[in-house]
């Protein structure tokens, strides 16, 4: 008795797909790491997507490379952002919490991985990004001058850490007492407290 077909059978379009499939490796990912945790099977965001093995390894030969891609479009988005003139420290955290919410198991796998230069373009750039906000935010007084660009970097690390590991029904109240704790560190003539 012959095999069943379940799915049609694919139509090889060569490197033509290929963009098509890297962005759908990117939001299966997404879904993936989010629904199932930085351990997900690597082969299970393939099968998402829709696409072979062979084009995951082609386009993410291994979980950082494909954690770095999804990371990377938050930081495109975040840097679009920015570029408006317009964003506050308050937004900064907004975005944050946002993208740790949808993105739980990505910031896993980059943490796991902190220390890859890929990982570490991307902290870079991020960097970039707070001290352009920290200049406008502390030109416009709403920051005080001891608060320095690694201290809203750790402070955002720290923000989609805890939002990570909240239960979804907690997040808001939780992520409200952090930026209570914050701007109250980060204030005009709050000072740095002493080692």
């Amino acid at each position: 008795m012959p095999l069943q077909q379940t799915a049609s059978p694919r139509t090889n379009r060569g490197p033509a797909a290929g963009p098509e499939n890297r962005r759908a490796l990117i939001a299966a990912a997404r879904e993936i790491y989010a629904d199932n945790g930085p351990n997900a099977p690597f082969s299970a965001v393939a099968k998402r997507a829709g696409v072979g093995q062979g084009s995951l390894y082609r386009h993410f030969p291994d979980r950082t490379a494909l954690a770095v891609a999804v990371y990377e479009e938050n930081l495109a988005e975040l840097e679009e952002y920015a570029r408006s003139g317009q964003i506050t420290l308050d937004d900064l955290f907004d975005k944050a919490i946002t993208q740790a919410s949808s993105s739980m198991g990505i910031i896993a796998l980059i943490d796991g991985d902190r220390h890859d230069p890929r990982v570490e373009a991307l902290g870079a750039r991020f960097l970039e990004v707070v001290e352009r906000l920290l200049a406008r935010e502390q030109a416009a007084g709403r920051l005080g001058d001891h608060v320095e660009p690694e201290d809203i970097t750790i402070s955002t690390g720290m923000m989609a850490t805890e939002i990570a590991r909240t239960d979804p029904d907690q997040r808001d109240a939780v992520a409200h007492r952090i930026r209570t704790i914050l701007h109250n560190a980060f204030a005009p003539g709050a000072g740095r407290p002493r080692p």
